[in-house]
């Protein structure tokens, strides 16, 4: 259930409206906006009647939530959230850019790529340490000593770190090296796993399943808030459909139905999207033109040698060339994005 507090009504009506709903159980999140407050109700409301909250002091309507997923939507929470981690703002005005490699291979390929898309103006490095790869002879990723590579590189470069967890017993150890963790499409319904993210003092990266419907996917982040963890940002990062031309089919529609049925941020991933290197920037473009809060792109400065994903990674001077097109597109669509550094 969904409670309205009238702009001027005063503190002392709405902390009585939240001490009653305290006294009945149920926890209460506030969102205090311009127009209004917002009180989301928590529980089990099958048994209120929202006509007596409508009759409080203070009130201006109380309402039901009418999706299966509560503190996800946009009912629960009109206010779009905006995630602050560091300096960075995610869900505001800038479009921010998650780019590296798909896997960390060694220090210094780890380096070369922090320090090229660091210039061109992403903020966040992006690499794996454990890869949960479809084959089990291929690269499974370099552990710890890939977390510890991958953090010095972005120290170095003042940039933010996002990689993947696969399961909940590793999540101690990414936690110790990260700032976002990333948890990718294969795991979206590993609902255990999902559950114990709730607990995490850090922002998760939600990768749609490959063939999860949006509704399977809003109920996955709704499993990470009801445990307690609200910062959770959506990524597209296409799905599995009957075209077989492209690794996955890239939903870009997705990101405009995120942005109506919930007020949690939502990136794209054109790498994963297409898997082919030739499609990434045309879709880059196009999703941020769609209204992504983010990119996440896969850079190697030797792609023919990398180790994982290949195919997929940008060279650097794409990734320039890249970056120089989305800032025009975000300023269309009153959006910004990072000069290079020179």
């Amino acid at each position: 259930m969904v409670i309205i507090i009238a702009k001027d009504a005063p503190e002392s009506q709405v902390e009585h409206v939240i001490e009653r709903l305290d006294e009945l159980g149920f926890n209460v999140h506030r969102s205090t906006g311009i127009e209004h407050t917002v009180l989301g109700v928590i529980g089990d409301t099958t048994k209120l009647d929202a006509r007596d909250w409508q009759m409080m002091p203070g009130v201006v309507d109380a309402y039901r939530v009418s999706a299966p997923y509560k503190q996800v939507s946009r009912e629960f929470q009109h206010k779009s959230t905006q995630i602050k981690i560091g300096n960075l703002i995610i869900g505001g005005d800038e479009v921010h850019i998650m780019a590296g490699p798909c896997s960390i291979e060694s220090e210094e390929q780890t380096m070369i790529i922090a320090e090229a898309v660091h210039k061109a103006g992403s903020k966040i490095l992006r690499g794996g340490a454990f890869k949960p790869r479809t084959s089990p002879y291929a690269f499974q990723g370099m552990g710890e000593k890939g977390l510890e590579i991958i953090r010095k590189a972005a120290d170095k470069f003042g940039m933010l770190v996002i990689t993947e967890a696969m399961d909940a017993e590793s999540l101690p150890l990414i936690c110790q090296y990260t700032d976002i963790i990333q948890i990718g499409a294969r795991n979206m319904q590993n609902f255990s796993f999902i559950k114990a993210l709730g607990k995490v003092e850090k922002p998760i990266f939600l990768k749609r399943g490959i063939s999860a419907t949006i509704q399977e996917w809003l109920m996955s982040a709704e499993y990470i808030l009801a445990g307690g963890n609200r910062n959770v940002i959506f990524c597209e990062r296409g799905i599995r459909t009957f075209e077989t031309y492209t690794r996955n089919t890239l939903d870009l529609s997705a990101i405009p139905v995120i942005h109506k049925l919930s007020h949690l941020p939502v990136f794209a991933d054109p790498s994963h999207g297409t898997g082919l290197r030739d499609k990434v920037i045309p879709m880059a473009r196009a999703a941020v033109a769609a209204g992504a809060d983010g990119l996440m792109v896969e850079v190697h400065h030797d792609p023919e040698h990398a180790l994982s994903d290949g195919a997929q990674s940008l060279y650097p001077q794409q990734f320039q060339e890249m970056m120089e097109q989305i800032r025009v597109i975000a300023k269309v669509v009153g959006r910004t994005i990072a000069d290079p550094v020179k």
